[in-house]
């Protein structure tokens, strides 16, 4: 074994202290958005090619970042999964994809480390367009944790950003357009109506968002909540996103001066 290889361990435990030291006393985000973007190339780069098992080390990474979000007492968390645009890969791909998502789903359910940490497992996008099997996932998730409130951990799948303010213009009309005049909807259409109808209506808009895999966009997340959050962007392919990763964009966010706006 090289001597780099022996003396990367306690460097890097020595690194995570530090910055663990530099954020502690500083304000938190309370609700932190991750894109969670490289999976594929990850997986090239590791050399699998079966599409069952590319996203399955993505898929365990969740585990690894509540554990970090929950020490940090970080209240809400939202994982960018799969968009509606992803739907619409080749079929093999798609089918890793929600394999991958739908057996942590169901791992999420019986694990002891969610009930001990008292995480609230929630999802959003389109979910009508996801097969049954998810869905049930998703509906067994949400029943078991519906009474936990530590941490806010919401799954985002079959999500666009640009559909979820198309569905809730929707659902605001649908609910309080017959029999009104157009000019009585106009006035009704505001920014703390229309927010209402977003998938998320209760959660806080997020302050920190983090993009892996060196892509820098947004691609349609939370577009609408996203107005005032602070963007940070890593290197790193999700499944090889590590603490210090983490660590690191929390220091840059509180780092920032927030106007929002003014």
């Amino acid at each position: 074994m090289a001597l780099s290889d022996i003396l990367r361990g306690p460097l890097y435990r020595l690194y995570e202290r530090r910055l663990l030291a530099e954020i502690k006393d500083n304000p938190l985000p309370r609700h932190v958005g991750i894109i969670l973007d490289g999976n594929r190339r990850h997986g090239r780069e590791s050399g699998l090619t079966d599409p069952s098992r590319i996203y399955e080390p993505g898929a365990q990474k969740l585990d690894d970042v509540l554990e970090w979000c929950s020490e940090l007492a970080i209240p809400a968390v939202t994982l960018w999964v799969c968009s509606t645009d992803n739907l619409a890969r080749p079929p093999e791909q798609v089918s890793g994809i929600l394999a991958a998502v739908e057996a942590k789903l169901r791992m999420l359910t019986t694990d002891p480390r969610i009930h001990a940490r008292r995480v609230r497992v929630d999802a959003i996008g389109r979910l009508d367009l996801l097969p049954p099997g998810m869905l049930e996932a998703i509906a067994n998730a949400k029943r078991a944790t519906a009474d936990y409130g530590n941490l806010l951990l919401t799954i985002a799948i079959g999500y666009g950003g640009r559909e979820e303010i198309i569905d809730a213009v929707r659902a605001l009309l649908s609910e309080h357009g017959e029999g009104a005049t157009l000019d009585e909807m106009v006035s009704r259409i505001t920014p703390e109506t229309l927010r209402e109808y977003l998938y998320m209506p209760h959660a806080p808009d997020p302050d920190l968002i983090i993009r892996t895999s060196g892509e820098i966009r947004l691609s349609g997340f939370l577009l609408w909540q996203s107005a005032y959050s602070e963007f940070y962007f890593a290197d790193v392919y999700w499944p090889a996103f590590r603490r210090i990763d983490l660590l690191r964009a929390i220091r840059s966010f509180q780092s920032r001066n927030r106007r929002f706006g003014r």
